[in-house]
């Protein structure tokens, strides 16, 4: 990752101007080490110094919650601890952040551009951010993204990939276009199936030709009111590592499918064919297979709608509460394009189960909280379990799911650790 340099046309071939710039870069390192970088001027063009590489670094780079979880710095992947979701709207600081390639440099919002283009499309046409801003009425929902590999981590044999555990999940208040008004715009023939993006991030290999990730959804998903080409988060501009200054969010579906940096749309004819739509990438058998068992990729379906989940965010795993105390829990559900509609927790390893209120959304493919009060028979080792059951009679399963070879789509029930003494 390189440290974003913003470019100013007609400029960028100006010695004056390139020192300035670099200056300001080696300004801005110093500043979160928090101390002078010596013989920083003979740095190399693109490299950061080690000590902004470490884990403990990310936050102030990425202005991230220090105790989030480094997956990986090349490219970032940074997840959210359970306990660390306890706000029914994620705020941009514990957000997790799940990148392909390099995050793009320079950007500067006021020469953004979106190309909306593709076999489909009536008028290609090119927006602005300030067209997107007043030509269209800005549209606002709390809205559920996760990672379709969040909860890799447990399944077996092991699959290759970031190991996630629960926190690749959030739900922020995002705002921006419509898509549906968007396309209304340019218009969209009849043979239109699908909606793909492009984005300015770059290709980890450093190539300007590769393709880092390039998705999309069915053009019935796009259409629906809730699809947003969003330029907020939470009220302020999108954080640039979660996308700014312009992403999609297709809430209730995989993350891959709402793309960051978005600077093309290309409605197709077709099923998109950009990076990362074929092979097995956010793939799973069509049918159920051996753990283990490899799978041809044309007996690969693509991941659209979300399983049923849930996820306990008070107390933190490993809380102790003494003899006769009660506990509160609270946690969040979800169910892809689905509601919630029963939540159920155990403390007997699913011998029995206790149902719990659930409260609706705030808005469709939101997620959904839920709180109670624990009683406990006596001293010793207790886990809480979480099973979320949705209106289309889907539950989650007690232990992982069916394997599949990319680790994709573990609804299994969350469980916490308690401990009960005198």
């Amino acid at each position: 990752m390189r440290i974003a340099v913003k470019k100013l046309k007609g400029k960028v071939n100006n010695p004056d101007r390139r020192k300035f710039i670099r200056a300001s870069v080696l300004g801005s390192m110093g500043s979160l080490l928090g101390m002078d970088l010596v013989f920083g001027k003979y740095i190399p063009d693109g490299l950061i110094p080690l000590g902004l590489l470490g884990e403990s670094n990310f936050a102030q780079l990425l202005k991230k919650h220090p105790n989030l979880s480094l997956l990986n710095d090349k490219p970032w992947n940074i997840e959210t601890p359970a306990h660390l979701l306890d706000d029914k709207i994620t705020t941009a600081e514990r957000m997790f952040v799940r990148n392909n390639g390099n995050m793009p440099e320079g950007i500067d919002e006021k020469s953004w551009v979106l190309k909306v283009d593709g076999e489909s499309v009536e008028r290609e046409i090119e927006f602005s951010l300030t067209d997107l801003k007043n030509h269209f009425p800005k549209k606002e929902y709390q809205l559920t993204i996760e990672c379709g590999g969040n909860g890799r981590y447990e399944f077996n044999p092991p699959a290759k990939g970031n190991q996630w555990t629960t926190g690749a999940v959030s739900c922020g208040l995002w705002a921006g276009v419509s898509v549906k008004d968007l396309l209304n715009e340019v218009g969209i023939k009849k043979d239109a199936v699908y909606v793909g993006y492009y984005g300015a991030d770059t290709h980890l290999s450093g190539s300007k030709t590769k393709e880092v990730i390039s998705r999309g959804v069915p053009i019935s998903k796009a259409l629906e009111k809730e699809s947003l080409l969003a330029y907020e988060l939470n009220g302020q501009p999108i954080p640039m590592a979660n996308g700014f200054p312009l992403r999609l969010v297709f809430g209730g579906w995989p993350g891959s499918t709402s793309g960051k940096w978005v600077n093309r749309l290309s409605i197709r004819n077709k099923v998109h064919d950009g990076a990362k739509m074929g092979g097995q990438s956010y793939r799973v058998p069509c049918e159920e297979v051996a753990p283990g068992e490899m799978v041809a990729n044309k007996d690969m379906c693509i991941i659209e709608s979300m399983p049923v989940k849930s996820i306990i965010t008070y107390p933190k795993s490993g809380a102790i509460i003494q003899k006769g105390q009660t506990l509160p829990i609270r946690g969040h559900a979800w169910a892809g394009d689905d509601l919630v509609e029963k939540m159920e927790i155990s403390i007997d390893y699913g011998q029995s189960w206790l149902e719990i209120p659930i409260q609706p959304p705030a808005n469709r493919l939101a997620w959904q909280h839920f709180e109670n009060q624990i009683e406990f028979p006596g001293e010793g080792y207790y886990e809480v379990w979480a099973k979320a059951s949705s209106d289309k009679g889907k539950s989650q399963p007690m232990v992982v799911p069916g394997w599949n070879p990319k680790g994709y789509l573990n609804n299994a029930c969350h469980r916490i650790a308690i401990k009960v003494k005198a």
